[in-house]
């Protein structure tokens, strides 16, 4: 059975400023770890993340759930300026299709 730690959203990235890959944990966005190639960088973010979880546990802290293991329900409100509102219901309209669809559209791309 995988660990908790194998369960979270990981990114690797190139850091132009520290000329080194930064390791990412989506779930722990206060932490990062530099290293020379991107398979140290995500072991040194795994790690880290590890001692973390370890050390909220002894404090009685609550632990991040995975994003993974999240249920999403597929609705969301987001509010945009009316002009904004205007324009994508005639988009829509002019599509033929309704604005619920269409907003979903351009999200997916």
């Amino acid at each position: 059975m995988a660990q908790l730690t194998d369960k979270y959203t990981y990114r690797i990235t190139w850091s132009e400023d520290d000329g080194e890959f930064v390791g990412l944990c989506a779930e722990f966005p206060s932490l990062s770890w530099l290293a020379k190639s991107p398979e140290a960088a995500l072991k040194g973010i795994r790690e880290l993340v590890g001692e973390v979880i370890v050390d909220m546990t002894g404090a009685g802290e609550a632990i991040p759930e995975p994003i993974a293991a999240r249920n999403f329900s597929g609705k969301f409100v987001v509010r945009v300026p009316p002009e904004v509102h205007r324009q994508l219901a005639i988009q829509a309209a002019e599509a033929g299709v309704s604005l619920n669809r269409l907003a979903s559209a351009k999200l997916s791309h």
